[in-house]
């Protein structure tokens, strides 16, 4: 029996964590993290529930990645501290994991081990053939699982439009060549389902980049992610053909950049690209950076441009800024109020929505179809993509020819089995978000989340007594301080009558009541918060600091 347990993406874009469970063997492919929705206040990014792989890690054979997108390897670190598993990826990925393990200082006595798509990798049961994908980051490989089973693929990330950069177009003849082997599952990307047609070839990006270089008449500076290092390679020839000076500004987008050249992915001619300290000794006219901050990201360099804050670029008329890349869900307001501050330094900004200036690593509805028709599969899993997304893949994959009865449509923890040739949605296993705030792992729950809603929307109120342990008669207070709920100056009287409740709950518990501080403490919560919303309409947090002396 074959199992495959979603443990992640398969009801939300980010989380993309797969178990392949078979003759008492695992192995995961994936472990990607999500950035926090607009609830989580605080949060700094969510992974997958990893337990179901904690508790079985002495069957755990090894992990399988696909590519080095923070949503296919974020949540790699969180597993490697408890489980010390061999990790198998092409050399760029491993290159970015290798980075991100060292500055968490988490060690990996299983060894990371570079694969090939030339080169099969047995763990066993599985052997995995590895094939080429096309997306927008360099090595990425979709997988061919070979189970007693039968024949699992697993495209990865992947779009069919052709692209120029070496090892970026995905191998569609080797993907026919497995569907001619017959395929037991295909496990397809769904993220761009939406989208009709297919993606727009590099080439009509790379020549709306030429335009808007050869037009700017001082600076360009590229924002996009540092990961793309086939924009990059654009980015750098595009402003050696213009004469400029090629500066790379960020400290992600710089160990991307030494990682591709040291791997010999990304080439830079000789005095074409000079440090950022030196950005001064150049006419405007010849300077070009390529730098992060693309999707708005607070602490990023262009974000420290269009505020004002970085040391040694300061926005000005005549720069032109371009975002080169997609505007992700959730971090539109922020990029917005990037462009806004750019034009009001007097920048032109040049973005998605006005120019063809970015091309999506995921592929169109045609090339979906295309990838079913290439493997001919018998039954189809759609995943990475929120519920809606997975919906429509499957119909896609009806449209298509596969038999709506082979379409397995699974959430995140459900199981897919495979038991002789039959596929099935059987039983589930333990699945969710966890989140992480700084080093807190798991540590905010719902309970935190909502006081932290509650202190964001409507402030708190914090009211100090304190008692003679003997007499039970208050010794000081009340004093009563408010954050983020009213101007005190402006409104004093509504603190002064909020004296007046608190010493009203008090003398209603006299001093021999049982349990009388926190009996006082609970009433003053609830008294507080109901003359609160009855004088103003508000129901901040009330925090009640009580202690006998």
């Amino acid at each position: 029996m074959l199992r495959l347990i979603p443990l992640g993406g398969l009801g939300e874009i980010g989380l993309n964590m797969t178990v392949f469970e078979c003759a008492g063997a695992m192995m995961v492919v994936d472990a990607g993290l999500m950035f926090p929705e607009d609830h989580m206040l605080g949060v700094d990014f969510v992974i997958p529930d990893m337990s179901y792989v904690r508790l079985n890690k002495n069957r755990l054979k090894g992990v399988v990645l696909t590519h080095a997108h923070e949503d296919h390897i974020g949540a790699l670190p969180f597993l490697l501290r408890d489980v010390h598993v061999p990790v198998f990826a092409t050399p760029f990925t491993l290159g970015l994991v290798r980075q991100k393990l060292a500055e968490l200082e988490i060690a990996t006595p299983a060894g990371l081990h570079v694969i090939s798509p030339d080169q099969p990798l047995s763990l066993e049961p599985f052997t995995i053939d590895f094939i080429r994908v096309g997306h927008s980051v360099v090595d990425g490989v979709g997988l061919a699982v070979r189970t007693p089973e039968g024949l699992v693929v697993h495209t990865g990330d992947f779009k069919l439009s052709p692209c120029a950069f070496r090892g970026m177009t995905t191998d569609s003849g080797k993907f026919a060549r497995i569907g001619e082997q017959g395929v037991l599952a295909l496990m397809s990307d769904s993220t761009n389902v939406e989208r009709a047609g297919a993606t727009l070839p590099e080439a009509r990006i790379e020549q709306t980049l030429s335009r808007v270089v050869a037009e700017s008449p001082g600076r360009v500076i590229v924002a996009l992610f540092a990961s793309n290092i086939a924009r990059i390679q654009m980015v750098v020839d595009i402003g050696r053909r213009a004469g400029r000076k090629v500066i790379i500004s960020g400290r992600n987008i710089e160990a991307s950049v030494e990682i591709a050249k040291a791997l010999g992915h990304l080439q830079v001619a000789a005095g074409s690209d000079v440090s950022i300290d030196l950005v001064q000794e150049f006419p405007d006219e010849e300077v070009l950076i390529i730098t992060t901050g693309s999707q708005g990201e607070p602490m990023s360099a262009l974000a420290r441009m269009a505020s004002g804050a970085h040391k040694q670029i300061k926005i000005k008329k005549g720069d032109t800024v371009v975002f080169s890349s997609k505007f992700i869900p959730g971090n539109e307001r922020a990029i917005s109020r990037i462009i806004d501050n750019l034009y009001r330094r007097g920048a032109e900004v040049v973005y998605e929505k006005i120019a063809d200036v970015h091309v999506s690593g995921h592929a169109f509805r045609d090339e979906l179809r295309q990838m079913i028709q290439m493997v001919r599969p018998r039954y189809f899993i759609p995943v990475h993509g929120e519920y809606r997304h997975l919906v429509l893949h499957g119909r896609l994959a009806q449209e298509a020819g596969i038999d709506r009865g082979n379409i397995l449509l699974a959430e995140d923890g459900q199981i897919i089995e495979f038991d002789n040739g039959v596929g099935r949605i059987r039983g589930s296993v333990n699945s969710g978000r966890v989140l992480i705030d700084g080093k807190g792992v798991g540590d905010v729950g719902r309970a935190v989340l909502k006081e932290r809603r509650m202190l964001s929307e409507d402030g708190f109120v914090a009211v100090t007594l304190a008692f003679d342990e003997e007499t039970g008669i208050i010794v000081y207070g009340p004093e009563i301080v408010s954050r983020g709920f009213v101007f005190e100056t402006e409104t004093g009287h509504l603190l002064e009558d909020a004296h007046c409740v608190v010493l009203e709950v008090v003398e209603e518990l006299p001093p021999e009541t049982p349990h009388r501080m926190d009996r006082i403490r609970s009433r003053l919560q609830v008294a507080l918060r109901q003359y609160f919303f009855f004088t103003i309409g508000r129901r901040p947090f009330i925090l009640p600091f009580i202690m006998e002396v």
